[in-house]
């Protein structure tokens, strides 16, 4: 059976998606050449070829049924000793990332799949590099903020040469209407049965976008991080990381169109 490798994931835009494209190479991480600076929401999945139309429509409908939300980028964090990897933070937008990767995959669709960890939105800066590579870019990247306002998804394909390239772009359905667009400042503050709705949101319970704007006032403060504590060899295990330490969900968000249901966001390492 011919496969193809996917993934889904929310686009960091320019000047910010070039830039710290830029720094991830400078930091020794030679993949980052193929890899465009973004938020996963569905890590590198090995689907059917044959199901691609199903998995465009599946991914449609979850677009059309989610509005515009800000997301805002402050300073880094890192999954070690799990997982060799530095990240810079979201925070803002997380809760609305967390319930639109629970559409992407949910149950009854094309893309339904088990995550390793649990999920956690984050933009990857380095991956897989020496300790003291990882250190420096942890470092160097204490002080990054960026913020605009996401107005959809992308499908990307990964080609034999582990290169990540962009397929489709899914507008959310309020997108054409939204003031700012992908790059502007925002203020702080697919296998399913056919012709059914899929992906569409359950309106009888509050969505997790919902829950936590209940939950919680605002998001997490900025702050920066202290660099790293001398780590101990840690004996190799499948753990499920633990979110960084303070971290709340984010205000505001993805809010579906008709409402919504999700499982509480859960965090998860990708590259």
């Amino acid at each position: 059976m011919e496969t193809v490798t996917l993934g889904v994931s929310i686009a960091v835009p320019e000047p910010y998606g070039s830039l710290l494209q830029e720094r991830r190479v400078g930091f020794g991480d030679t993949a980052a050449h193929g890899i465009p600076t973004h938020v996963t929401l569905l890590p590198p999945t090995e689907v059917p070829t044959a199901s691609r139309e199903r998995i465009e429509a599946h991914l449609a409908a979850v677009a059309a049924s989610s509005r515009s939300f800000p997301m805002r980028l402050s300073g880094t964090d890192t999954f070690r000793p799990l997982s060799p990897v530095v990240f810079v933070q979201v925070v803002e937008g997380g809760a609305a990332c967390g319930w639109l990767q629970e559409q992407v995959r949910v149950s009854d669709g094309p893309l339904n799949r088990e995550l390793s960890f649990p999920y956690h939105p984050h933009v990857t800066v380095a991956h897989g590099i020496a300790e003291e590579l990882l250190d420096k870019a942890y470092t160097e990247l204490a002080d990054f903020e960026a913020a605009w306002t996401a107005t959809g998804f992308a499908l990307y394909e990964q080609g034999a040469d582990g290169v990540w390239r962009l397929q489709r772009e899914y507008p959310f359905n309020d997108a054409a209407d939204a003031g700012p667009t992908a790059g502007d400042h925002a203020p702080r503050t697919s296998e399913a049965p056919s012709g059914d709705p899929v992906g569409r949101p359950d309106t009888a319970r509050p969505s997790t976008v919902e829950r936590a704007d209940r939950s919680s006032a605002a998001d997490r403060p900025k702050r920066r991080p202290s660099p790293p504590a001398p780590r101990a060899e840690a004996v190799p295990q499948r753990a499920e990381p633990a979110a960084p330490r303070g971290a709340v969900p984010a205000q505001g968000g993805a809010v579906p169109a008709q409402g919504g249901t999700a499982a509480p966001a859960r965090p998860v390492v990708t590259p």
